[in-house]
């Protein structure tokens, strides 16, 4: 299976960051059936989500969101 890796700067700050990254997990879940585990830390967040044939990481930090 291919890799994929996103990279995105932002200026959101962490607080507004984890508010878009939590709204996306629920709607992946949702539209795609995704099951999304969130692990909190101090200056970044991880959001890990699979299904079948998908699975990979959502890190959430104060200036970039990067999805693997």
């Amino acid at each position: 299976m291919p890799d994929l890796k996103i990279h995105r700067a932002h200026n959101l700050g962490l607080a507004r960051a984890r508010e878009v990254a939590w709204k996306w997990a629920q709607e992946a879940e949702r539209k795609f059936d995704m099951s999304c585990t969130v692990g909190e830390g101090d200056f970044s967040d991880t959001v890990e989500f699979t299904r079948t044939g998908v699975s990979g990481t959502l890190v959430v930090a104060a200036d970039h969101f990067e999805l693997k």
